[in-house]
């Protein structure tokens, strides 16, 4: 021992496989590391796609039904065009509390942790839309049951008002920063996938004969809803919390009010983020959900051919949905968004003269046209971009905010402004057209305001 340790070439060889081996568990740990953040990354992937699918399952089938089912069933004494008036007004009464769901889950989000809120807000929408399946009509009890109705979608309001914003919040903050597109457009892929099967098995239960569909068969997807919960619940209760969130609250940089935050440091961001949402969120509910209302109720056509199209359009978006996100980390944001804007205005003449022609063809082509390449360009940007308007600290509110302010008078009010058009002008849809036509241009207008957040870096993660 005393011979090696006195002879200096000894000790410099012992240092040296010291340093060899020291270099190489710092580097299996790192890489171990890297791998347990793949692993959670994926998981949380996984969790807002499903969580999303299922969010939007149940928001658009409340719509479907709203167009096809509820306005008979469940008000009942009202003639048609009022009869759907009042299934949309209730379809839209979810997005007048989906803003205080915002505030409140947004808040608790940023103040406990977003694993929490998205759990709670999945449980409740999953609930809700499977009681939905077991209500009694007015049939049978009368004006308790569009009461009933209204209320478990008042629930529904309520969860969705966090459930997007905070699966957003977490896929982006999972996100490596020069792919946080590509990560951030996932949940939309969920929501593309939610439209898709509200679509899908509801074109396969309207397969069954008529007075069957009537009776029970148009409870058939809102009572699967619980699959997709049971589902959705044991994935999300494994992933851990956002490493931006952990990062704020081991410096000790949790935000007392991080709602007073936005409205006092980002408030410009917040009026961006909102406008933004002007042109994606009424495209949204138009194309996908009022537009069904308008094939069977003012054309005449089998409200099979509208689901169809609402299916392929909704699947393709779901397919390209990436795309566009990892096209906006390679332009930038805005282009992208701005792209979807544009086919949202010049396509929606257009695609009301496809739908004029009550050919399944030129229907199905104007559905495409309108939900892959003028909804989800817009949709998928979205994601990264309102994460990066706003610092991890107040991120899940900025974003909650921002979407639910803008639902209630954009999606929210989309299906009955566009219902209330059609019945004042005598059936036109010229007045629609402005209508889409005005609300891309407010879109657009924040747009070339705001600024290019592709790659920002908040101090907050550092």
């Amino acid at each position: 021992m005393n011979t090696i340790a006195s002879n200096p070439g000894a000790n410099r060889a012992i240092g040296s496989v010291s340093e060899h081996l020291q270099t190489e568990r710092d580097a299996s740990r790192t890489a171990g590391e890297a791998a347990s953040m793949q692993r959670q990354r994926n998981i949380a992937l996984r969790s807002s796609v499903i969580g999303t699918a299922l969010e939007w399952y149940d928001f658009f089938l409340y719509g479907t039904a709203a167009a096809i089912v509820f306005n008979v069933l469940f008000f009942t004494k009202l003639d048609p065009m009022m009869g759907t008036l009042a299934a949309f007004g209730s379809y839209a009464l979810g997005f007048v509390v989906r803003p205080l769901g915002g505030f409140v889950f947004g808040h608790i989000g940023d103040r406990i942790g977003r694993k929490n809120v998205l759990v709670v807000t999945l449980l409740m929408m999953g609930l809700s839309t499977t009681l939905i399946g077991f209500l009694p009509t007015y049939a049978s009890i009368g004006i308790a049951a569009p009461i009933l109705l209204t209320l478990l979608r008042l629930i529904q309001g309520f969860a969705a008002g966090a459930e997007f914003g905070g699966a957003v919040t977490m896929s982006a903050e999972y996100a490596p920063v020069s792919k946080r597109g590509y990560y951030a457009s996932w949940p939309g892929v969920g929501v593309a996938l939610g439209v898709v099967l509200s679509a899908g098995i509801f074109t396969l239960v309207r397969q069954m004969p008529e007075a069957d569909f009537m009776s029970y068969g148009w409870r058939i997807p809102f009572i699967l809803s619980s699959i997709g919960l049971a589902v959705g619940m044991y994935i999300r209760l494994y992933v851990q919390e956002s490493p931006a969130f952990e990062k704020i609250k081991s410096k000790k940089a949790v935000l007392k009010s991080p709602i007073k935050a936005v409205w006092k440091n980002h408030r410009r961001h917040l009026f961006i983020a909102i406008g933004a949402r002007f042109s994606e969120n009424t495209a949204g509910y138009i194309f996908q959900v009022w537009a069904l209302s308008y094939l069977t109720v003012q054309l005449k056509v089998d409200a099979s051919i509208g689901l169809l199209a609402v299916l392929i359009g909704a699947g393709l978006g779901a397919v390209l949905n990436p795309f566009w996100g990892m096209l906006s980390d390679r332009i930038g944001r805005k282009p992208v968004y701005i792209l979807g804007i544009l086919v949202m205005i010049l396509g929606s003449w257009p695609f009301f003269l496809m739908l004029e022609t009550r050919e399944t063809p030129m229907i199905i082509a104007g559905f495409v046209m309108m939900i892959v390449f003028g909804l989800y360009p817009m949709f998928s940007v979205q994601a990264a971009f309102f994460a990066e308007l706003f610092p991890p600290s107040a991120r899940m509110s900025g974003i909650c905010m921002a979407r639910e302010l803008s639902s209630v008078i954009t999606g929210g009010m989309a299906p009955v402004i566009a219902t209330g058009l059609l019945a004042y002008y005598g059936g036109s849809y010229y007045p629609i057209i402005g209508y889409l036509v005005f609300m891309g241009g407010v879109a657009l207008i924040a747009l070339l305001m705001a600024p290019e957040t592709r790659g920002v870096i908040y101090a907050e993660d550092a």
